[in-house]
Formats: C-alpha cells, sequence, structure tokens
C-alpha cells in the first residue's frame, strides 16, 4: 500500500449549527487523483481547507504529510488553488510566479511551469491585463511552483472555454504522470471523469462511496443500451429512455433482459452498444438516494 499523505479520521466540522462534515473518515495516497464529488454545499471546499490548515475541525484528527496541517512545514510539501483567489492586478505574470517561489526551498523551473499551463507568452504581462481565465490557469499553475508532492485544486477550471480546460488537464495529468498526487473538486462531471483515478462522493456531509470509476458506476447497477431503430415500443424494465438524433438511449438493470425483450417483440434495430453507466447518471443516483434516506430519517 501506498504511503498515507493526508487523512481524515472521524472528522467532523460544524459552522454555528450548520455541519459541514459528519464523522468523515478518507485517506489519501501517494500518486493517486482523486475527484471529490458532490451537490454544492456538500462538504468538499471544507474537507480541502481542513487538509490545507485552512480551518480546524470541531472533532475528529487531520493529519498532512505525516503532521498537522498547521504545520508551515508540512504546508510547503503541498500545493493548493481554492475556488476563489484574489492576485496582485499590478504585478507581472512572472514576477508573481517568482514571489511564490521565494517561500519554497526547492521551487520548480518558471518557464517550465508557465509553458506547461500554457501561460509562457504572458510572463511578461500584468495580472489585471489578464483575462478570467487566465488568472484561473495562473492560479492552479501557483499550486505547483514549490514542487509539491501533495496538490489540492478546488474548482480548478471554473469559467474556462473547452481549449483552455483541456490544456489544464494535460497540465495535471503530466504532474501525476511524473508521480505526483492530485485531490481536485469539480462540478465539471466529465472532468472528474477525464482525470480521476479514484472518486469520492460526498453528500449532506458525509462520504456516501468511495472507489474506482468502474467501481462508482457499477454501485448503482445501470447499464446504458444503445441503438439506432425507428420506432421502440413500450419495453419492460427501462428506467429511462433519452434520444440523440437517430440514437436512443436506454438505462436498465438487466441489459440481456432488455435486449431479449426487443428481440422477442422484432423490433428492427442496428448498431447496438451496452456499456455502463455515465459517472454524471451514477453520481445522480446515489445523490439522490441520499437525499431520500436523509428526509426519511427526519420523518422518522
Amino acid at each position: 500500500m501506498a504511503e498515507i499523505l493526508a487523512r481524515t479520521i472521524e472528522v467532523t466540522r460544524k459552522y454555528s449549527a450548520v455541519t459541514a462534515l459528519d464523522r468523515v473518515s478518507i485517506d489519501i495516497h501517494a500518486g493517486e487523483l482523486v475527484g471529490l464529488l458532490g451537490p454544492n454545499g456538500a462538504g468538499k471546499s471544507t474537507l480541502v481547507n481542513l487538509f490545507a490548515g485552512l480551518r480546524r475541525p470541531t472533532s475528529g484528527t487531520v493529519e498532512l504529510l505525516g503532521g498537522s496541517p498547521l504545520d508551515p512545514v508540512r504546508r510547503r510539501g503541498i500545493g493548493v488553488t481554492p475556488q476563489e483567489t484574489g492576485l496582485p492586478p499590478t504585478l507581472r505574470v512572472g514576477e508573481c510566479v517568482d514571489f511564490v517561489a521565494a517561500h519554497f526551498p526547492a521551487a520548480v523551473d518558471r518557464g517550465a511551469l508557465l509553458e506547461r499551463f500554457g501561460l509562457d507568452d504572458l510572463v511578461r504581462r500584468q495580472i489585471g491585463g489578464l483575462s478570467g481565465g487566465q488568472k484561473r490557469r495562473l492560479a492552479v499553475a501557483l499550486a505547483f511552483v514549490g514542487d509539491p508532492r501533495l496538490v489540492f485544486l478546488d474548482e480548478p477550471t471554473t469559467g474556462l472555454d473547452v481549449g483552455a480546460r483541456r490544456a489544464l488537464w494535460d497540465g495535471i495529468r503530466q504532474f501525476h504522470a511524473e508521480g505526483g498526487t492530485v485531490v481536485i473538486t469539480s462540478h465539471y462531471l466529465e472532468e472528474i471523469e477525464a482525470l480521476a483515478e479514484r472518486v469520492v462522493v460526498i453528500g449532506e456531509g458525509r462520504v456516501l462511496t468511495d472507489g474506482t470509476m468502474d467501481e462508482i458506476r457499477g454501485l448503482v447497477g445501470i447499464r446504458r443500451v444503445t441503438l439506432t431503430s425507428a420506432e421502440l415500443p413500450d419495453l419492460p424494465g427501462v428506467l429511462g429512455v433519452e434520444h440523440d438524433g437517430s440514437r436512443t438511449h436506454l438505462l436498465t438493470v438487466d441489459a440481456d433482459a432488455l435486449v431479449r425483450e426487443l428481440v422477442l417483440a422484432d423490433v428492427p434495430f442496428s448498431d447496438l452498444e451496452i456499456r455502463p453507466t455515465s459517472l454524471e447518471e451514477a453520481f445522480l443516483t446515489i445523490t439522490a438516494r441520499e437525499t431520500i434516506t436523509a428526509r426519511e430519517s427526519q420523518t422518522a
């Protein structure tokens, strides 16, 4: 088992009467690329802030790189991009990188860092003159300045167009491929699906599920049957139907039985494809179950 770089043990964090996290236990191992998913207000940002030493738990234990996240020496081993950042508008991009790098004993090369995140042509630009997307890319790049072992990225690509988002993904993938560990929160499910090897779903301040991408998809037991057909009758066992041009997507818990029904009903179809549910479908199913459970416990 790889080294544990960060962990929470039965951590609860309350803000007045609101419980943001409720007895959460998570281990982050070296070399992982972990995606944190959850609805707004689920506790994702609170968890990142606890790991980064920006908040303290109400109860429970938070560990970072073998010690306390309140220890500045431990924090020098991580990089963080919070949801909202404020960068000095009068500094040039290169100056900002140099300023942050001066806080670390072994910073990465400025040119290589800016090139990795597509900012090398902006090195002399003042931050105040950058677009919102360029500022966001710079904020993410700064998380990697100190050559960290572990990086926390909280909604890193918010506000970026598709091209900039995918360029940022490439920079994150390169860091991970070189042995770096990444924890990323995002409300773009395609982002987690594209990057993460492990997915932790949080809802109502609790860990709802934790596993590989395939394990998360498999938990809900749903399969997507896609085919081309001019017209389909009502079929048993279909949980949902989506149309995409000439293609029809059928959600079911028993794909084999559904295909047998199609054949028995003598329905003409072609280009049959069966695959596990998407991460989005699994996420919506898991969080919907938690909402129902929470309501039932409140009324019990």
